[in-house]
């Protein structure tokens, strides 16, 4: 298998991950997080999702999903590029109120799909290609596009693990 075929099997196992931390949760217990401070389920789904949003769009250099339509306002938040919840504060964590399971899945799905459709595009040399020089070594698409996979994975996984506080 090559790159682009792993990378279409890891992205393409991320929303059964996120289905299953998220699926039949109330608005409350999406919001819920084990201590003040902590993570909740949707904050850690919408994050994932934001970051896979903002770096795809990125890579398209077109809009990110979550500023066409009511995404942002369905979270209780703002249309802004870039909250994608880095350095968000125990406070704004708290602040992304998903109004329902549903909205979060939507949102995730909508994402998701634009995500398959750029990688079945790619081509092999692609991946080799330098689309940050601001790091050392500069940053290749193929790894901000595993980047942004061990992102949204380790994520999913942590929502999994909060549901299992519940």
């Amino acid at each position: 298998m090559d790159a682009k075929g792993v990378l279409e099997d890891a992205f393409g196992r991320l929303p059964e991950l996120v289905e299953t931390a998220v699926d039949g949760l109330t608005p409350e217990q999406l919001r819920w997080a084990p201590k003040r401070g902590a993570n909740s389920i949707g904050w850690l789904v919408w994050h994932l999702t934001r970051v896979q949003d903002s770096h795809i769009a990125e890579l398209l250099d077109t809009e990110q999903v979550y500023l066409t339509g009511e995404w942002a306002s369905r979270f209780g938040r703002k249309p802004d590029p870039s909250d994608t919840g880095y350095g968000h504060s125990a406070d704004q964590v708290a602040a992304v109120a998903p109004e329902s399971a549903q909205v979060l899945l939507d949102y995730y799905r909508a994402v998701h799909d634009r995500t398959v459709k750029y990688l079945r595009g790619l081509t092999a040399a692609d991946f080799d290609r330098v689309i940050d020089e601001r790091w050392d070594p500069p940053v290749t698409l193929g790894v901000r596009l595993v980047s942004v996979y061990d992102d949204d994975a380790q994520h999913a996984a942590q929502a999994a693990y909060v549901r299992s506080l519940l």
